[in-house]
């Protein structure tokens, strides 16, 4: 069975090489990747252990995923690991996988590569999670800023109807406080507006989002930003997700025909 393993280890090593020759660099890469970490319960499950072990799980693939981003240049991952609905589930589970979010924020932030940015409502995440989450994103911003080659989005209590109802106060509120009336306000909306005061204002939106454990729905992650993003579906629960399946996804992104809705 070692052997088997290993056999199989070497070839896989060789296939990962095989796909990133074939990646050519610059626009075939994607900028920016936005990921759905789906189906660390139900690893769990199948393989008979706590649901906490399968965030574990989840959580340490994450550190490895961000790693094969930046070894073929992506510029920025969005991570979807807690949702709104996420909040309503058991008191025990969710104590439980605060406690993991802040530790795997932490690790980024200790990567002296990655700068981390919180993207949700930091209001309904509860406390000590807010707190670390915060100080990991201070402590990743005092770093060389030359030397920080992946930026990380960290989406935890995030909804995606609420960031663009978040973006359209931030923008009203804005305005107000410029003097401009209602009238005024509204006449000047644009697109352009709401993209400014979403959370990951500034930043490309994800040229390719990928989600795993087979579900084939986006679940209100980046809702605004995704309108031309590219969807890659992998029947792979997260915990299982691997480099090949990883590189699979870029190289079928690159092999796709862009036309941003024209």
């Amino acid at each position: 069975m070692r052997v088997k393993g290993t056999l199989q280890s070497a070839l896989y090593r060789l296939y990962d090489h095989r796909i990133v020759r074939r990646i050519a660099p610059g626009e075939q890469v994607p900028r920016h990747v936005g990921i759905i970490t789906d189906g660390n319960r139900r690893w769990a499950k199948e393989f008979g252990t706590t649901t906490e072990h399968g965030h574990r799980m989840g959580a340490g693939r994450i550190l490895e995923f961000l790693g094969w981003c930046e070894e073929i240049g992506v510029e920025v991952v969005t991570l979807y690991v807690l949702s709104k609905e996420n909040l309503a589930r058991p008191a025990e589970e969710v104590a439980a996988l605060t406690d993991i979010i802040a530790r795997m924020a932490s690790d980024i932030a200790d990567r002296e590569t990655a700068s981390v940015q919180l993207v949700g409502d930091l209001g309904m995440i509860p406390e000590p999670l807010r707190s670390q989450l915060i100080g990991a994103q201070q402590r990743s911003a005092s770093g060389e800023p030359t030397a920080k080659l992946l930026t990380v989005n960290v989406a935890v209590g995030y909804g995606g109807r609420q960031e663009v109802v978040d973006a359209v106060r931030s923008w009203l509120t804005e305005e107000r406080a410029a003097g401009a009336t209602l009238d005024e306000a509204l006449e000047s909306l644009s697109e352009a507006c709401i993209s400014e005061h979403l959370y990951t204002r500034g930043q490309p939106d994800p040229d390719l989002i990928i989600r795993t454990s087979g579900e084939q729905r986006l679940s209100g992650f980046l809702m605004w930003q995704s309108a031309y993003s590219e969807f890659y579906f992998c029947e792979a629960y997260w915990p299982d997700f691997r480099r090949t399946d990883f590189l699979r996804a870029v190289r079928s992104y690159g092999q796709r025909n862009r036309r941003y809705g024209r």
